[in-house]
């Protein structure tokens, strides 16, 4: 990461010198704020993921004395701050979910003859899908959206919820059987 002009310093450093030095604030800003707005664009609303990004980041920098550096990477730290604020959200994203679900799949492919195969079958997935997200617990739902949305790898998620990496692989383990229990239910593929 480079952080003035030419100089290359590690996560742990840049964790260790924002106790010192807030500015360099700006360098984990700079280089995790779109990770973090797509990962919440991507469970929220566009208008309150900007919102939802900007309070992260603002957690973040009155938290940095408390990042221990021995922890690792920034990145987990920052989507942990992120899931948490979504949970605050929580109501208003399973409402979201279960108000797309009512979506009729049929009414929604009517008049898309002109769009490509693949954005009709994922229209009509849609409702299914956040049906079977709303399904899911909300450490379950976090797991798999972090994992599918955030791109973080098990041990990232690991820490950005707090929780065990094996703790991880048993919520994703049981959200993928719930999900794929509820799509087959629907029967969706046929």
């Amino acid at each position: 990461m480079i952080v003035e002009a030419g100089e290359q310093v590690t996560e742990a450093d840049l964790a260790a010198r924002l106790r010192r030095n807030p500015d360099l604030f700006t360098a984990v800003h700079d280089r995790y704020y779109r990770d973090i707005y797509l990962y919440v664009a991507s469970r929220l609303d566009t208008q309150i993921a900007e919102d939802i990004t900007a309070e992260t980041f603002l957690l973040a920098f009155d938290r940095r004395n408390r990042f221990d550096p021995e922890r690792g990477s920034l990145r987990p730290w920052l989507f942990g701050f992120a899931t948490n604020l979504i949970a605050r959200h929580r109501r208003k994203e399973i409402r979201h979910y279960r108000a797309l679900a009512r979506l009729d799949p049929e009414s929604v492919m009517e008049g898309h003859e002109d769009r490509v195969v693949s954005s009709v079958a994922a229209q009509r997935m849609q409702p299914h899908l956040a049906k079977a997200l709303a399904a899911l617990s909300s450490g379950e739902r976090d797991a798999l959206l972090l994992v599918a949305l955030g791109q973080l790898s098990y041990d990232e998620v690991a820490l950005a919820l707090g929780i065990s990496t094996g703790t991880v692989g048993s919520r994703l383990s049981r959200a993928r059987a719930k999900i794929h229990a509820l799509i087959n239910k629907e029967n969706v593929h046929g």
